[in-house]
């Protein structure tokens, strides 16, 4: 099975920021990634509405770590469950997330996963989607295409590069990164 992805809003960092966010349709599942910091609200809300998905019909969220910038928004969504590193949280439900074995691995539906990526923060998840065309990794790993190689945030250098070479050895076909548009990655991608 595959799963559908759509970037909502392409985000940015500078004098002002913006985290990209991500839509993933998987049969019954329909999440949002990120649903962080925008100029305005409507830049999520309307390529939703366009995809023709309700906010009351998104199933879950998802935060790639607990910025701001990646979190703010996701009360837009009543009825979804939120997920992060360590559990998954409805109404006034928090179960702890499994993983599976060492992996770092947490499915979330058929096609679409969680995985550790400790880097940006020591709470970062990877959130993996199965797509028809490949796999696609939607990660705050990378700000965007070009780095920045030295995270500002990162406080292990180590542990970011460890984790930014477990999911290239991955081979995704797309990275979606915190701030800035989807990029094939290659030799030129930043460690």
């Amino acid at each position: 099975m595959s799963a559908q992805l759509k970037i909502l809003s392409i985000g940015y960092a500078g004098e002002r920021v913006a985290g990209t966010v991500a839509l993933v349709r998987d049969g019954d599942f329909i999440a949002v990634i990120d649903p962080g910091m925008v100029a305005n609200r409507s830049m999520i809300l309307d390529p939703l509405a366009a995809a023709g998905v309700d906010t009351g019909a998104v199933t879950d969220v998802v935060f790639s770590h607990h910025h701001p910038d990646h979190t703010v928004n996701a009360a837009l969504f009543p009825n979804a469950r939120v997920h992060d590193f360590q559990a998954t949280y409805q109404n006034d439900l928090w179960v702890p997330r499994q993983f599976a074995d060492d992996s770092g691995v947490s499915s979330l539906s058929d096609a679409v996963c969680l995985v550790r990526t400790p880097g940006h923060t020591a709470q970062d998840v990877t959130t993996l989607v199965e797509t028809q065309d490949g796999l696609v990794a939607c990660t705050h790993l990378w700000w965007s295409e070009f780095g920045p190689v030295d995270d500002p945030f990162a406080t292990d250098r180590d542990v970011l590069r460890a984790s930014r070479e477990r999911v290239l050895a991955m081979n995704p076909a797309l990275i979606v990164p915190g701030h800035g548009a989807p990029f094939a990655p290659d030799t030129r991608t930043p460690f």
